[in-house]
Formats: structure tokens, sequence, C-alpha cells
């Protein structure tokens, strides 16, 4: 029976480049996640898009002297190019800023109004008498008041990752001007979030007892829960979603209660764009269905307590009452990938830009160093001799090389097609069964997002092909028993087969060019497309996968005799080792656009 599987994705700010940490944090683990279970035939919604309200847009718009709309419509639009290059295979990535999005959150807000979880509150917040204006959170820096660290944002430490109050910082600064702000008074509502303290409880108890969440992730927010405060929705802004309340048009929604709502209003709007505007429920309001979030370490709180404690303020405002609105299944979190031993900064350009790398490198190349490094327990680091030793002694040398040696072979010696085998031999028989037990092993490491795992899983059974290959030699068995040699390419064709499907999640382009060159037709996939459609009025541009003509399947190989081959094409490039030195010294550059 298929599952119905929702990969929800972390939705960057639109106000810069996407870079390495972005990558591996949550994007290319959420991709190999739902590429996994549409080979397995699960229906898989995976949505995300722009963040369009955040203060670092705003920041960032009057530092280039345009509009916030301006300057996230720009970024908007090179995050739907840069991840259909790189692969990201989503139903729809779309953004916060659209009147289905805005409408979603108003509802929510007044729902959660209605039913009595909010209530306003005069509070202190910073106020820059140089700019006659409150200071969004992100536009004040200080030391942090729990951890010490002098570069802390007034809405989180990168340091502790411990949520901050403003104006508790010590020694607060504006990032705009430098100046010192002074606390003043203004009103606000706030979620009451200890009232869903005893149901965050129950709902983490569950999620111990069923054993599938990170410890890190747990660990967090059980301690997040224990020390719950009321926390202010609101905000003194002129960019963002209006408060759907007289006398409120000079505020509006925080980013933060507003944009993990995206979840929720991407699906709707998926739904509603494939004329089956109800479709969205089979996995919001479906008991067996389990909702995935892929996000990176610091937005642990905000995915699994503050997003959960919403959905339990508003479980039913979309519904006819009959079920539960389903809370997060799992949210693997990773932690961070630094660079060359130091922490991701854009501020001193310490950082790998995506839309740059790709113009040097195969996508699938990219996707296999940083899967085969991703920070899932620990943070990682991106090493440019690391990506050119993986990339040659693994991608090139062990699968590369085993797939157009052995494919060349076969077309070269056997005309063109499949050749037809004898009897296959014991050790015939145990690589083939190898392979095969690969698709469980690696597909169970998959289910289970232990990802890094089953690509090494993977590789190791690449390697045991290899070896096998060693061992049969086909290429001095085609002039001493050509009918033996015919077995052994036989057998490592499937064998070839069976590893496309099992690395295809990891490697879809290269995938496809090796699904073709063993002679199939169809796309193992379907097609990432850019489209561009009427939103309310306002042209809207999005992201989708397009499942049409998808025709790879999570299944052993049935390569038949005979059948012909492909164009013989290498997989990959091999790297020249200068690489490093030239790539190293880009690092602490400014970034083109």
């Amino acid at each position: 029976m298929p599952e119905y599987i929702h990969v929800s994705v972390a939705w960057p700010y639109a106000n810069g480049d996407m870079h390495i940490g972005h990558l591996a944090g949550a994007y290319l683990p959420a991709d190999i996640f739902a590429r996994y279970h549409r080979l397995k035939g699960n229906y898989v919604l995976m949505v995300s898009g722009s963040d369009s309200h955040g203060t670092p847009i705003s920041v960032e718009a009057d530092k280039v002297g345009i509009s916030p709309r301006e300057l996230f419509e720009k970024y908007h639009r090179r995050f739907l190019t840069t991840q259909r290059d790189i692969g990201i295979s989503y139903d729809l990535f779309t953004h916060t800023d659209t009147a289905n999005h805005h409408r979603v959150a108003q509802d929510v807000f007044t729902i959660l109004l209605e039913r009595g979880y909010l209530f306003k509150q005069i509070q202190q917040q910073l106020y820059s008498e140089t700019q006659n204006r409150f200071l969004p959170d992100r536009l004040v820096e200080g030391t942090c008041y729990v951890c010490g660290f002098t570069d802390a944002r007034g809405d989180q430490c990168d340091n502790c990752g411990t949520l901050l109050d403003a104006t508790r910082l010590i020694n607060p600064r504006s990032k705009i001007d430098g100046s010192t702000p002074v606390v003043r008074e203004t009103e606000h509502y706030f979620l009451d979030l200890p009232r869903f303290a005893e149901a965050l409880q129950d709902y983490l108890n569950r999620a111990e007892k069923a054993g599938h969440w990170r410890d890190n992730v747990l660990n967090f927010s059980r301690n997040y829960v224990a020390n719950l405060q009321p926390r202010a929705i609101t905000r003194d802004l002129d960019w963002g979603i209006n408060v759907p309340l007289p006398g409120w048009e000079s505020k509006r929604l925080y980013v933060w209660f507003e944009a993990v709502m995206g979840y929720l209003s991407a699906s709707i709007e998926w739904a509603v764009n494939r004329g089956t505007p109800d479709a969205w429920k089979d996995w919001w309001y479906n008991p067996q269905a389990k909702m995935f979030y892929f996000i990176g370490k610091d937005n642990i709180p905000f995915h699994t307590v503050i997003w959960p404690a919403e959905l339990l303020g508003i479980d039913g405002i979309y519904h006819d009452g009959s079920g539960s609105i389903n809370l997060p299944y799992d949210v693997p979190a990773n932690e961070f990938m630094n660079i060359e031993g130091r922490q991701f900064s854009k501020s001193r350009n310490w950082a790998i830009w995506l839309p740059d790398i790709l113009e040097r490198y195969q996508a699938d190349a990219i996707r296999y160093y940083v899967a085969m490094t991703f920070p899932e327990s620990r943070d990682a680091d991106f090493s440019w001799d690391g990506f050119v030793s993986r990339v040659n002694n693994e991608l090139v040398a062990a699968w590369g090389n085993l797939v157009n040696r052995m494919l060349g072979f076969a077309s070269k010696r056997f005309d063109g097609a499949v050749p037809t085998p004898g009897t296959l031999t014991e050790d015939d028989q145990t690589i083939l069964a190898q392979s095969v037990a690969a698709l469980t092993s690696v597909g169970d490491l998959l289910g289970a997002v232990k990802l890094r795992a089953a690509l090494q899983e993977a590789l190791r059974v690449v390697q045991e092909a290899n070896v096998y290959l060693d061992r049969r030699q086909p290429w001095k068995l085609i002039k001493e028993n050509p009918q033996d040699a015919a077995t052994v390419v036989y057998t490592i064709l499937r064998v070839i087969d069976n590893l496309k499907i099992v690395l295809a999640p990891f490697l879809p382009f290269s995938a496809q060019q090796l699904h073709e060159m063993l002679g199939y037709s169809g796309r193992l996939f379907g097609e990432q497309r850019i489209v561009t459609y009427d939103e309310d009025g306002r042209s809207h541009e999005a992201l989708i996968y397009d499942a049409t003509g998808a025709t790879g399947r999570w299944e052993p190989s049935e390569l038949p005799p005979g059948q012909r081959l492909g164009a013989i094409t290498p997989l990959f490039v091999k790297l020249d080792e200068s690489l490093i030195d030239e790539e190293r010294a880009r690092l602490g550059k400014p970034h083109q656009v």
C-alpha cells in the first residue's frame, strides 16, 4: 500500500544567493528522500519557497537601494534556476508574498485570536533615535546574555542557538549605523505558547517513544518546551503581511510566525494549481500520512514547538472536523556545513555559492560530495581537496569507470547489445544478489533518513562489483571462452542497472544518462520546470516537479538479453588537482551577482 509522504523544506530568505550550507542543511537531504519515496511508488508532496518578508530582505534592499519586493523577486528567480540546475525536485517551490499565502496567514491569525490563543501586550522594544523607528530584531546585534557571544543577533544567538529577547542584549547596537538603540514601549499581539505546553509535551513523548527523532532535535525541543514563554507575533514594520484588524495598519505579522505557515499554504497552492483544491488534505488530515521537515539546526524550535503549537491552535480551520491536522512526524535537522574549517560568513564572503560552482562542476559531482559529508549528527566541513579526492577516487574511478568500461566493452564486443548469458556461476549469482539486496539495505537507510550511511552502503556494493570484475576478467575470457565472457558481462550489466536505481536519488542526472545508455526509453524521474502563472492578477514564477513520464521503480533489474545499448558517454569528469588552490583563492572575495 503506497504511503503519503509530505516533504517540507526550509524556506530560504530571498536576500542573497543559495550557498553550499543551504544545500547540505536542508535542500539536498529533502530531495534525496523525496526521490527515494517517488521510486518506491509512494505519494510524495514536496513543498517550499522563498521567504519574502524577513528583515534580512529589508536590510539588503536598503543597502542596494531597491524595494524589498524587487530584491526578493530577483533572488526568487535565481533560487528557481539554481535549484532546477542542482536537481531539487519540488512539487512546488513558491514564495510567501503570494495572495494565497497572505490569505492563509491572516486566516490562521484570525482563528488563533478567536480561540483565545493570542493576547495584546505592551512590549519593550529597541528604538533607533537616529532613524526614528523601532528596530526589527534582525537589525540589532550585541553580546548574548546566555553565552557571551559578542555578535549575537537580536532574535537568536548563532553561537548557542538560544532564541533571544533583543532588549536583554548586552551592549546592543544598530546594524544600520552602529548607534545605540533605546528601549521604548509598543503594543503587539503574542502567541500564548504556555497554553500548549501539556499538548507539546505529549507530542514530544510520542516522538521519543516512536524512536525515529534524532537525539539533538528531541533534546533541544524538550528544553525549549520546559521554558515556554509567550512570543510576540506582530512587529512595527512596513514590509510583510498586514495584521487583519482595524487600527493595526502600521504593523505586520512577524516573519517567524507566518513563514512556517508556508508549508500549509504551499500545499494548498499546489492543489489549486492542479485543479484539485482539496487534494492537500490527503497529507495534512490523513492519519496515515507522514510529515517530514528538512531544516538546519538553527530552525529546530520553530518546527518542533512553535509550528506544532500553531497547528494545534488552528485544528479544523480547513476541515470538516472528522480528523486532526497532522503534526510533524519527523524533523531530521542537520548541523552546519563549514568551509575549509571555518563557519560560513556572508559578511566576510566566506561562502561557496551554488550558482557559481554550478558553472564549473557537474551537478551530480556536487551532490555526491555534499551527501558524503552531510552534517547529520555534527558539524561537517566542505574542503576542496576532499571534493577533488572523493569525486576522482569514488565517483569517477569506482562508479563511473565501472559503468563506462563495461558498457563500452559490451557495446564493442557484443554488437551493441546486452549479451545472452550462459549458466551463472556462484560468483555471478553472489554479486547479482548483493546488488539486489542493496535495494533493501540502502532503501531502509533512506527511509530512516540516514542518507550519508545509505550512500556509503551503495558505494560499498559498487566496490564489490569492481572486485568481482577483477576476479572474473571478461576482457581475458572473451579470448578463451566467449560464452563465459558473455555471462560475466550480462551479470555486471544487471548489477549496474540495480546500482543505477540505488544511486538515482543521489545522482539523478547521471542515473538518467546511464538509463539511456542501458537502452531504456523514458525518464526515471519526471521533469523539473519553471512555470509562470497569474496569481490573483500578479505574475508568479514557481518551480514544479512534473511526474509525467516517470518510469523509475525501486525494483530489481529486468534488463533483457538482446536489448540494444544506447550511445556510451562518460558519466563524470575527472578533476585536476590544480583547482584546489584556485577554489581556495576564491574564498573571501566578493560574490558577483
